[in-house]
């Protein structure tokens, strides 16, 4: 008795049209709830041809509805709807059938409430996830057809915006998409395969009446921009021109590898180069040390003729990148440069261990017998391998601080100074000391970081000029590429238009790519990321319900 009273009362909620719509019969099960009804005779419908009103009934006929869930029941609605005869003599059409607003619509067997919810559900989850989640709402629908339903769904209409973010994507393998995002109302507008001059100045050209364009330093969307909107402002993006600047400087720290470990504090004279010489003189026997070291030597005798990395890399067999390692290395042992020790619960005592083995106890099982009775609670395999060093000659394997790598040079030195740590702060002017280059590029990576925070191009010529004037090639290079591109990094330092808007829709996309397993259609993806955006503002935007 109670659930029929509850469907009573769910049923009242989800049938406003009841002056239009008489119940007859409510049949509630376990499995289901059936409701049978019918439109009350009388009651005026607009042609569906011509919208004429008319009253005069030809017939009846039975439409199966399916709604949503009631009181946890699959909801299905039994309505007898009327056929009428359409009482203007010039409507093509002679018999209609009837409509009951939000309840039913032409050749649907959903009702529109269901409609929207698996359209909303077909958005968010696209086709396996949203049919999961619809079978837990109780209602069975497969993937193939909730796709369908999606891709039914029309696009919101496409206004042209004033500032367009312009930026691409990875879509698949070595194919990238573009995405043109409202920087404006930061929503997504359209996105498409490929990143051609041709296809985006086509479609500034069906959409004139754009005056930004925020794009990153590419010549494809530089020329594109040129040809389909030639009256619009470009900008160079912050982020990009940042992050350009950053691989030169870490190209430049790769090329002064050798002056990275300066960074280090200094150490003792007494043991400290006899454990490095010792460490080295065992690598040198190592399998991987031969390795290293033959392959350098190879690498060395090609690039000395003059030849290019990619040639020495086809012929030797090896990625480029890994040729450019060893061809800018000064000795095979930078190669191979061991990563520090993580800590260890053992290592408060390692000392112990150092003494008892110069005792003469060389038993790991008994070295781990007495740390025990220390309070040490590791295993014994760790002070096994622990020894190890100490029966081959060498020194006990202590924690030690290795060099910054080349990106992490890069990164102390475009980190605003303010927000490095002690750490970057002990160790960054010692290397700067110790290497002109580095430090030359640190204090034109300031000047740079000035400029964007002022929002002042004033300087720009005078900066590029140093950068060609430097004597670092990567440094020259990003010279020559900005001076072909000068008014939009001065548009993209001066002004406050950005990408960030393009970036934050780009990590959407991706999410969007992984929902889908990364099987979706250019034209599913186009539609999910377009519609689940303006999804997220339309739900964004409803007033929530004050607290009770």
């Amino acid at each position: 008795m109670g659930s029929l009273w509850l469907c009573s009362v769910e049923l009242a909620s989800l049938l406003p049209q009841l002056s239009v719509v008489q119940v007859v019969s409510v049949e509630v099960s376990d499995a289901a709830v059936a409701v049978r009804a019918r439109t009350r005779s009388g009651e005026p419908a607009g042609c569906t041809g011509c919208g004429w009103l008319s009253e005069w009934c030809h017939s009846r006929y039975e439409r199966r509805l399916v709604d949503v869930t009631l009181a946890g029941r699959p909801l299905r609605i039994d309505l007898s709807v009327r056929r009428l005869y359409c009482e203007n003599t010039t409507c093509p059409k002679a018999t209609f059938a009837e409509q009951v607003p939000g309840l039913t619509v032409r050749y649907q067997r959903r009702t529109p409430r269901l409609q929207s919810l698996v359209e909303d559900v077909g958005v968010v989850l696209a086709g396996r996830g949203g049919s999961r989640m619809l079978r837990i709402l109780g209602i069975k629908l497969p993937r193939v057809a909730l796709l369908s339903q999606l891709m039914r769904v029309p696009l919101p209409p496409l206004v042209t915006p004033q500032v367009l973010g312009v930026d691409d994507f990875a879509l698949y393998g070595g194919t990238y998409g573009t995405l043109l995002v409202d920087a404006t109302i930061r929503l997504p507008l359209t996105l498409w395969e490929g990143r051609d001059a041709e296809q985006l100045g086509r479609w500034l050209r069906e959409h004139p009446g754009i005056d930004v364009v925020c794009r990153d330093g590419s010549l494809t969307y530089r020329q594109g921009i040129t040809v389909g909107a030639p009256e619009a402002v470009q900008v160079s993006d912050r982020f990009h021109l940042w992050q350009g600047l950053s691989r030169r400087v870490q190209d430049i720290a790769s090329a002064h590898c050798g002056c990275l470990p300066a960074a280090l504090p200094p150490v003792g004279e007494d043991d400290r180069p006899l454990v490095e010489e010792t460490t080295q003189n065992a690598a040198a026997g190592s399998r991987a040390g031969r390795h290293a070291q033959s392959l350098f030597e190879a690498v060395q005798a090609l690039t000395r003729t003059g030849r290019s990395h990619s040639s020495v890399a086809r012929e030797l067999g090896l990625d480029r990148r890994t040729v450019r390692k060893y061809a800018r290395a000064r000795t095979w042992q930078e190669v191979m440069r061991r990563p520090p020790r993580k800590p260890s619960t053992l290592d408060p005592y390692l000392e112990y261990l150092r003494q008892r083995w110069d005792e003469g106890q060389h038993s790991a099982k008994i070295l781990h017998e007495e740390l025990q009775t220390k309070g040490y609670l590791g295993h014994y395999q760790r002070v096994r391998m622990a020894v190890a060093p100490l029966r081959r000659g060498l020194p006990i394997d202590e924690p030690r601080e290795r060099p910054p790598s080349p990106r992490e040079t890069a990164r102390w030195i475009t980190t605003h100074p303010h927000r490095r740590g002690p750490h970057i702060n002990e160790r960054l002017p010692r290397l700067l000391d110790h290497c002109p280059e580095l430090k030359l590029t640190h204090d034109l990576v300031r000047r740079f970081a000035t400029m964007l925070g002022e929002h002042d191009a004033a300087p720009l010529p005078a900066w590029l000029d140093e950068l060609a004037n430097s004597g670092l090639v990567p440094l020259a290079g990003l010279a020559a590429a900005l001076r072909e591109d000068q008014h939009a990094v001065t548009q993209g330092i001066t002004t406050p238009y950005n990408s960030g808007v393009n970036e934050g829709r780009i990590t959407d996309v991706k999410l969007q790519k992984r929902i889908m397993a990364g099987r979706a259609s250019v034209s599913l993806l186009r539609h999910r990321v377009v519609l689940i955006a303006h999804l997220r503002r339309r739900f964004a935007d409803r007033p929530t319900a004050p607290p009770r």
